[in-house]
């Protein structure tokens, strides 16, 4: 999707300084989408600790492949 925005130019150029190996401002801003998605993902399943019920006799080791 083609967008045009207007960037905090200094926030920008302090992005790039943690930025390994990430050459353009495309790069960058997919980047900072990609990580900001998956933060918003594990916040998420964060907010779920406490409310999931496991069953007494649940054994995760009978669902590993190969055992």
């Amino acid at each position: 999707m083609r967008t045009n925005i207007v960037l905090d130019d200094n926030l920008v150029d302090e992005a790039f300084k943690y930025a390994e190996n990430i050459r353009t401002k495309k790069e960058l801003i997919e980047t900072a989408l990609k990580e900001f998605v998956r933060s918003r993902k594990m916040k998420n399943l964060r907010e779920l600790k406490g409310k999931i019920q496991f069953a007494d006799d649940y054994d995760y080791k009978k669902m590993r492949v190969g055992q």
